[in-house]
């Protein structure tokens, strides 16, 4: 697969990358940025994917996360991907910034015309990992998945659905029931229709009960969040785990909002998870 280089930054002793490619998955060009810490340079390393929220682009998480310091202690290469196809001509895919053009759920779309571009869980769990491979010293045995609100849910299903590829997992805020709340129904109606069997195969809450993860996932919601309540839910996640027997540290922070402060104040406890988890 071809890269193409947008621009390249020296970043703690490593490099920040950001990086075009075209995407058979998505069928054109996707975006994505690449943090090598110094210790990419002797060797592979292990790869943290983060997943980032509605409205969000590649750009979003390496800017304002402020996760390189400790990638670069910890020697964790980071990926970020777009959220969604771009420039889709597709009649409802902008203007509405909880549906379509970054906002696509880390899904593979089933519906017409969405499922020809919207297919985003192949871009991440599969197309993106081998780019990686080919062209930076990424260790594909050492991958972990995480993410935030809309990305948040994608890291959890994600990891759920494809254990083989991610060994640990984490969330900020995640959406973990969304065939129960507004952005996902109004998303998946869209992209999978109503066939909610397929729903529930993007559900992180439905998922963890039939097939728990293995090793230990913690997720941060801020309890000041306006959308703790309407669209997020971490309480049906907790049960579900509970249920099924799955090892969860939910930590609940008050003060904290769905944005950007939140994550930056409690990124480098995601990245030490992440860094554990990869090291065995």
């Amino acid at each position: 697969m071809t890269l193409e280089v947008i621009s390249e930054h020296g970043c703690f002793g490593g490099v920040q990358g950001f990086y075009r490619t075209h995407s058979a998955a998505c069928g054109g060009p996707m975006r994505f940025a690449v943090y090598q810490p110094p210790q990419a340079r002797e060797g592979r390393v292990p790869v943290l994917f983060y997943l980032a929220g509605l409205t969000c682009t590649e750009e979003t998480a390496t800017m304002k996360a402020g996760a390189q310091r400790v990638a670069a202690e910890l020697g964790l290469m980071l990926v970020m991907p777009d959220t969604s196809p771009r420039d889709t001509g597709f009649e409802g895919a902008t203007g509405d910034w909880e549906f379509g053009e970054g906002a696509g759920f880390y899904l593979d779309a089933t519906q017409a015309p969405w499922s020809s571009r919207f297919r985003m869980e192949s871009h991440v769990v599969h197309e993106l990992p081998t780019l990686v491979r080919e062209h930076f010293p990424a260790d594909p045995g050492r991958t972990g998945i995480t993410g935030h609100s809309m990305g948040g849910h994608g890291a959890l299903t994600l990891a759920l659905r494809h254990p083989t590829v991610f060994r640990s997992v984490s969330a900020f805020a995640p959406i973990v029931a969304p065939g129960l709340v507004p952005w996902g129904r109004k998303a998946f109606s869209r992209y999978l229709g109503e066939h909610h069997r397929a729903w529930a195969e993007h559900d992180a809450c439905e998922l963890v009960r039939r097939r728990p993860f293995g090793r230990p996932i913690l997720v941060d919601q801020g309890l000041d969040d306006k959308f703790l309540e309407p669209q997020l839910q971490p309480d049906r996640f907790e049960a579900a785990c509970a249920e099924a027997g799955q090892a969860l540290t939910l930590r609940r922070h008050a003060g904290y909002d769905h944005g950007y402060y939140f994550i930056a104040s409690f990124i480098e406890d995601h990245l030490r998870h992440h860094a554990a988890q990869l090291s065995d």
